[in-house]
């Protein structure tokens, strides 16, 4: 896997080392990178994309005539 080199202020990574509660700042920037990408899938898979609501089973609104 390709490595990224990010520049961080320092008062931003000892923040981040303290809310994950990790010693490393690599580390702690990892975890957060990681949670946001899982909390970004789990969103995805509970609202689903535009393309899926057809999935729902609920006709199409139409407008009423007469």
């Amino acid at each position: 896997m390709a490595k990224v080199t990010v520049t961080l202020d320092a008062d931003q990574a000892i923040e981040v080392m303290l809310l994950s509660g990790t010693r490393s700042p690599q580390d702690a920037i990892e975890l957060v990178v990681l949670d946001y990408l899982a909390r970004g899938r789990r969103t995805e898979a509970r609202a689903g994309e535009a393309a899926d609501a057809h999935r729902t089973g609920e006709p199409p609104h139409r407008a009423q005539e007469g």
